[in-house]
């Protein structure tokens, strides 16, 4: 999902290390996706990848990188219950045999095929912009290390030249 953009003020290659970095510093000790800990999540992982992306696009000698920068992270639970992940929920040790996902309505999940729910939810997520291609640009990621713990992380820079 890591997209090239020649014109970025950190290589490619730079900006897939930071942001790795940042999401193992969040999430790399969690066993599973905990909603009360998201918020933390994305603030860790944003701040660190501003902080470095700033640190390594600043001119020596000057006091303000050449660019402005957004962050952009955003974690998804998937439709997995924790008991499927083999990890307790809430303090309780109590594991299902057989995990069952249900609805509000009190009728189990099902697909389109008439099989349960099981698996991940859908996403799609687009950026447009209308922007100086020179000096400006976009890079998305994808971090692999949520996968076994339940969740996605997804990873945006855009950068606009000053």
């Amino acid at each position: 999902m890591a997209s090239p953009q020649s014109n970025a003020p950190i290589s490619t290659t730079r900006l897939k290390q930071i942001a790795m970095d940042a999401c193992q510093s969040a999430i790399g000790s969690a066993d599973f996706y905990e909603h009360s800990k998201v918020e933390g999540w994305n603030a860790t992982i944003i701040n660190s990848i501003l902080r470095a992306v700033i640190s390594e696009s600043t001119p020596s000698g000057t006091q303000a990188p050449a660019h402005k920068y957004v962050v952009n992270s955003t974690i998804v639970q998937h439709l997995v219950p924790t008991s499927a992940l083999n990890k307790s929920k809430g303090g309780s040790e109590a594991k299902s045999d057989s995990p069952r996902i249900t609805t509000s309505d009190g009728n189990d999940a099902t697909a389109t095929d008439g099989k349960p729910h099981v698996g991940r939810r859908g996403m799609h997520s687009a950026t447009q912009a209308f922007w100086n291609e020179k000096t400006d640009g976009m890079w998305s990621f994808k971090y692999d290390g949520g996968e076994g713990k339940g969740m996605d992380v997804v990873i945006s820079v855009i950068w606009i030249g000053i």
